[in-house]
């Protein structure tokens, strides 16, 4: 453990970068964390602030430039890869798809503070063609304040981080086991988070197959598109005769459906997340036969033609 704070103390800048560089990548590395241990040991004068900062924020932005140019690059698919691995998978669309829609810009801001869009911003900002000279000015804003705040704390209780750290060197390999299954402790309840969510939304989903059938039958089901604007923007198609009804707009949509036919819904994110939300809504206001589709739109585009969305 000593050794590790060596190599901490004399190769610290670069661990900062590399840090919040794997962090701004996806990687499950708690760039908050090691922002505010370098902080700690800047006020210990191990490390200087200025070069310390401009690491952090330096990290921050060559990986958002990765995600900033995936997203131009190849849209909507980059948000789904990054759901797919990320740790919050199941809400990481549908929020950033929220803040970059409603705040612009500024939401590059907001995303580094919000666990589960951070990475997922960028991206989206270049698939929805945000100006790369206001991706860099807002995203630059975004680094500064987001290293700035995690630096201050720990050079605020310096000498707290200070002592931890002295003790753990201390303990050697005890230290070493503490600190793994600290971040063993946090990766865990990130996961059992995610189990929770999914659980309590587990129900029957619908195929693209029995869809099929159904659509073949009179009456029709009832087909509710229920992705985002960004993601309708992004993937301009639908599964023909879906009527677009935004998530927060469902429960003022009840009264218009019938209730004894069949209601399909389906989105574009991990999990049918959003489509389920709205079955469940859907459920609790007496539409007993609402279901969401399997595999979303994309299951769908793997199987039939669509047609572009209007309105």
């Amino acid at each position: 453990m000593q050794a590790l704070l060596s190599l901490a103390t004399q190769y610290g800048i670069a661990l900062v970068f590399i840090g919040t560089f794997a962090t701004r990548l996806g990687a499950p590395v708690p760039g908050s964390a090691v922002l505010v241990v370098a902080g700690g040991l800047v006020m210990a004068g191990q490390l200087g602030a200025a070069a310390t900062l401009a690491a952090a924020v330096a990290g921050n932005l060559l990986g958002d430039a990765v995600w900033f140019y995936a997203g131009r690059r190849y849209g909507y698919r980059v948000m789904r890869l990054l759901c797919k691995v990320s740790l919050s998978p199941d809400t990481c669309v549908r929020r950033s798809e929220s803040l970059i829609t409603d705040w612009g810009g500024i939401s590059l801001l907001a995303a580094k503070f919000v666990p589960g869009v951070s990475v997922v911003a960028a991206p989206m900002a270049g698939a929805l063609r945000m100006p790369l000279r206001r991706f860099v000015a807002f995203d630059t804003l975004a680094s500064l304040a987001w290293s700035a705040l995690f630096l201050a704390l720990g050079f605020v209780f310096g000498n707290q981080i200070q002592a931890v750290l002295d003790a753990m060197a201390g303990a050697g390999a005890i230290g070493a086991a503490l600190l793994l299954a600290l971040l063993a402790l946090w990766l865990g309840s990130r996961w059992w988070r995610r189990r929770a969510l999914q659980r309590s939304l587990s129900m029957p989903r619908i195929s693209v197959e029995e869809l099929l059938e159904l659509l073949t039958e009179d009456p029709a089901p009832v087909i509710l598109d229920v992705r985002g604007d960004a993601g309708a923007e992004l993937q301009p198609q639908r599964i023909p005769g879906a009527i677009s009804v935004r998530l927060q707009d469902l429960e003022q949509f009840v009264s218009q459906l019938p209730r004894d036919r069949e209601v399909v819904l389906y989105c574009d994110c991990p999990n049918e997340i959003s489509a389920a939300r709205a079955a469940s809504v859907l459920s609790a206001r007496g539409i007993a036969r609402a279901r969401p589709l399997a595999g979303g739109l994309e299951a769908w585009l793997a199987a039939q033609p669509v047609q572009p969305a209007q309105g």
